[in-house]
């Protein structure tokens, strides 16, 4: 039986609730369509990774998902994708949630797909070797999701420049993502600091979480953090052209998440003693500090020197 709209985006909200606080706080400052719209598009990314990772919603594995190996799971990641693009039904919430967006949003293919790809440069088990590598990576982990955003906040496919910024607050999240989660990583098997920069710190291969490496750790997250910072700031001006509601959510993940790599950063040698978090104070206190940021014109910024076209480019070279 096909599922309605109402009954795609409770089920997209569920999933976001579940899969992501921070989000989901932000979303709710949202207009009621572009909120349910930010839903939608969620439930497909979180399934997408759920599938990649085999996960939960980023937590528990997914009972008998694991006999799939990384690239049968990126098929059906595709498979699933591809049927939601022609809009014929899924069988699964979340691929039919992207089948309904598409009906509302014009999302490009080339859209779509730079997003798959980040999933295919985790089925290949990629690493980064440089920084352009490891800003690629973000670019489509979670640039690429920007772009989404800000298709859906209704921004033209033609508009490049507010696309590129719209990107560009993914990278810097994408970033504080990878200086926070060193530890997980590790435990998983993964790395996303560059190779280049662990053995400028002179730490081998697949010792970077060994406690007599901590302290080496410390500048690259002050590197990493440095650059999330330029990343935001570029966003920000990009924010600017949203409408006010929209306009207030951005710049209030920004802040959250932003928030996230500050700790981590000040945090130094113990920032993965536990995992770093905000608070449902200091997330209330992010929303009314984005609330007045939205009122006012944002301090210029340029460009970063890796930015969506750079990094798209790089990436199909």
């Amino acid at each position: 039986m096909t599922a309605t709209r109402s009954e795609l985006v409770a089920a997209a909200r569920q999933s976001i609730r579940k899969g992501s606080k921070s989000f989901a706080a932000a979303s709710r400052l949202f207009d009621r369509s572009t909120r349910e719209r930010v839903w939608l598009l969620y439930a497909w990314c979180r399934a997408c990774d759920d599938i990649a990772d085999n996960q939960d919603h980023g937590y528990a594995s997914v009972p008998g998902a694991s006999r799939l190996d990384p690239e049968a799971r990126l098929a059906t990641i595709r498979t699933l994708t591809e049927l939601a693009i022609a809009g014929e039904e899924t069988g699964n919430m979340a691929f039919d949630a992207l089948a309904q967006l598409l009906r509302e949003v014009p999302l490009t293919r080339a859209m779509i797909e730079d997003v798959i790809a980040g999933f295919a440069l985790d089925a290949a088990e990629w690493r980064p070797r440089s920084e352009a590598d490891m800003l690629r990576y973000c670019y489509h982990v979670a640039g690429a999701v920007g772009v989404l955003m800000a298709a859906v906040m209704g921004v033209s496919p033609d508009d490049d420049d507010t696309l590129d910024r719209a990107c560009d607050l993914g990278i810097a999240f994408q970033l504080a993502n990878i200086v926070r989660d060193v530890w997980e990583d590790d435990a998983a098997g993964r790395c996303y600091l560059p190779v280049e920069w662990l053995a400028e710190a002179d730490i081998p291969p697949g010792e970077v979480t060994k406690p007599h490496y901590r302290h080496a750790l410390v500048p690259m997250v002050a590197r990493a953090c440095e650059l999330a910072r330029g990343y935001e700031a570029s966003a920000r001006v990009g924010a600017a052209r949203l409408a006010f509601r929209q306009r207030w959510a951005v710049l209030s993940a920004a802040n959250i998440y932003g928030g996230i790599a500050r700790k981590v950063e000040a945090l130094g040698a113990h920032a993965w003693d536990h995992r770093v978090t905000t608070t449902r104070p200091e997330k209330l206190g992010m929303l009314l500090k984005a609330f007045g940021e939205a009122r006012s014109a944002p301090a210029p910024a340029a460009n970063p020197a890796l930015s969506r076209r750079e990094l798209a480019a790089l990436a199909r070279s």
